[in-house]
């Protein structure tokens, strides 16, 4: 079970360092939110692992959801504002 935590988090990260060097190469706004979305997505599934399997008795919840939510309204943000 932990490693299907471990991999999704690498996966995300993988996802946001492409993307965000895509945004280096290219500069189109989307890329870069889109990669900063990701890098919320790799810290709360980080997070993730980190409550339910390395600190299970403290309550990493209410900071999961602050971080999911602050990352889909930066992706909302660059969707709606970024190709302006």
């Amino acid at each position: 079970m932990p490693a299907i935590y471990i991999v999704h988090t690498a996966v995300s990260l993988l996802c946001s360092v492409l993307l965000l060097r895509a945004y280096a190469q290219v500069r189109k706004r989307l890329l870069f939110w889109s990669g900063l979305y990701f890098a919320g997505s790799t810290l709360v599934n980080a997070l993730v692992f980190m409550d339910l399997i390395v600190v299970p008795n403290i309550d990493l919840y209410p900071l999961r959801l602050g971080i999911s939510l602050v990352a889909a309204a930066m992706l909302v943000f660059g969707l709606i504002w970024g190709e302006r």
